[in-house]
């Protein structure tokens, strides 16, 4: 997301625990040292920024954990403090009214034996967004890959399949996402966003 950013001429500010994992060397970069769970941090990262997107992760997933939703609450609050009203945040399929979508593999296996904890922290992380004043779009990929962007990929309230697992890339995802600040469309809206198999029909 930070590369792709630069490439269209954005400003950027990356927030990292560790500075030194963020390779990318750039005039247009500061990467702000912090932590999303605190409060203090994230509200001198998020100070005269224009927008934010939170691609906010871990790998906690076998044990309670709201570190999505803490996160995000300290954002949020930030955000309304400085006076930063757009918000792009990626969640995943599966989460709200997306339930089921990301396939039979993930839906009766994965989220509930492997990420429950982590699901659960994803919906309290988007209801915190859908409460909160910004002009927020909540971005719901598919299972994520490592893949080349592509360019090309299916969008909206009805991606995913109830059946098969379909996949997207992070690059396709980021790229999704930076479109979001320059369309109004989705604007408290919760596309997916997926790979698309041509036979598919859904």
């Amino acid at each position: 997301m930070v590369a792709q950013a630069l490439e269209r001429g954005h400003d950027v500010t990356a927030l990292a625990r560790n500075p030194k994992k963020v390779t990318i060397v750039h005039d247009r970069l500061r990467v702000h040292k912090g932590d999303i769970l605190k409060a203090e941090t994230v509200m001198s990262a998020v100070e005269n920024q224009e927008a934010v997107l939170c691609a906010l992760g871990h790998k906690k997933f076998l044990r309670p954990t709201r570190i999505l939703s803490i996160g995000t609450r300290n954002l949020i609050n930030a955000m309304q403090q400085q006076g930063v009203n757009r918000l792009v945040c990626e969640t995943s399929l599966g989460v709200g009214n997306s339930f089921g979508r990301l396939g039979l593999y993930y839906t009766l296996f994965v989220v509930p034996f492997i990420l429950q904890f982590y699901y659960w922290d994803k919906h309290r992380q988007e209801s915190l967004i859908r409460a909160s004043t910004l002009q927020w779009t909540i971005v719901r990929p598919a299972a994520l890959t490592n893949g080349r962007k592509r360019g090309t990929y299916q969008h909206g309230d009805h991606v995913g399949s109830f059946l098969l697992t379909l996949r997207v890339s992070r690059a396709d995802t980021a790229d999704f996402m930076l479109n979001q600040l320059e369309n109004s469309s989705y604007v408290h809206c919760t596309p997916g966003i997926a790979y698309q198999p041509r036979w598919l029909a859904v």
